[in-house]
């Protein structure tokens, strides 16, 4: 009978063997108490070496373990939903900066109209047919002061476009436009209307319709008749470079400055053309009562 060894004699892996078969042996014994007791319950199989006990795979007998594969189904379809709950929050997103963007654009068009219907664009205006003859024209007058409109200067076919626009409006007064003409040099100050008609020329000096106002780039053409109504322009051949024609508007004054003067024919329409600063132009009849030509004065804006 071999000699029972003494624990201290025993190997490491003898103890541990040992310890393994003193668990089993406490193992079963619980078992069987529960089995005589009547409680029955699920446990793992018994081993049959250390070996297979160290290696054994730990199982999960918790209750509900069958829904483990559920879960891993279930895995996949929570990505899909997940993707897609974030795609349509991006959607959200971009639309809602699409509208807040385009609610912009439409605040800057509504403020720009604003701003452009507060504030018109002054523009001079431009007639719509250039004159054929030169403002003032009329026959001399007779010995009780008798004169009308000289059509004999009107080229013949161009005197029905003439009867034409004889009754062009007058357009409606502005702050900026002339109303007051002195020229020191002459003792002349008269009032200035718009409009170089027959009709209006016997009220003042007219402002040929189109014509640049006041202190504005362009032309400013005013014409008055030299030997009727007033005799307003009679002394134009006078002025000399460096004489001042002063000019107001309801708003302030402007200096003009004689250039030069010149005699042309009544066709002679160019001298009425727009520049490309401030000017003045001065027409009437000339001579006096003989009315053949007109007489023409330059003059510039004085800085």
């Amino acid at each position: 009978m071999a000699r029972r060894k003494a624990p201290e004699e025993l190997s490491v892996e003898e103890l541990r063997r040992l310890l393994v078969e003193k668990r089993r042996g406490a193992r079963k014994e619980r078992l069987e108490h529960f089995r005589r007791t009547g409680r029955v319950v699920s446990v793992a199989p018994d081993l049959s070496d250390f070996n297979s006990y160290q290696s054994a795979p730990i199982v999960d007998t918790a209750e509900g373990s069958g829904s483990a594969p559920e879960l891993a189904l279930a895995n996949p379809r929570r990505k899909w939903m997940d993707r897609i709950l974030l795609a349509v929050e991006v959607l959200a997103v971009v639309g809602l900066m699409a509208v807040l963007l385009n609610g912009l654009g439409l605040l800057r068009t509504l403020n720009t109209e604003v701003a452009a219907a507060l504030k018109p664009e002054t523009v001079t205006p431009t007639p719509l047919v250039m004159a054929v003859v030169l403002p003032s024209g009329h026959v001399p007058p007779d010995a009780q002061g008798n004169t009308k409109p000289n059509e004999a200067e009107i080229p013949d076919h161009l005197r029905p476009m003439v009867q034409s626009l004889a009754n062009i409006p007058i357009p409606t007064a502005a702050p900026d436009q002339g109303i007051r003409i002195q020229i020191p040099a002459l003792n002349v100050d008269a009032p200035i209307v718009q409009g170089d008609g027959w009709e209006q020329l016997k009220k003042g000096v007219g402002q040929y319709i189109g014509s640049a106002d006041p202190g504005r780039d362009g032309n400013v053409v005013l014409s008055a008749h030299n030997d009727v109504y007033g005799e307003l322009f009679r002394y134009l051949d006078r002025l000399a470079p460096g004489d001042q024609i002063i000019v107001s508007t309801r708003q302030r004054q402007y200096v003009y400055v004689v250039d030069r003067t010149v005699l042309v024919e009544p066709t002679a329409v160019e001298v009425m053309a727009s520049s490309g600063s401030p000017t003045i132009t001065l027409i009437s009849c000339y001579p006096y009562l003989v009315d053949k030509q007109r007489i023409v004065v330059f003059a510039r804006l004085q800085n």
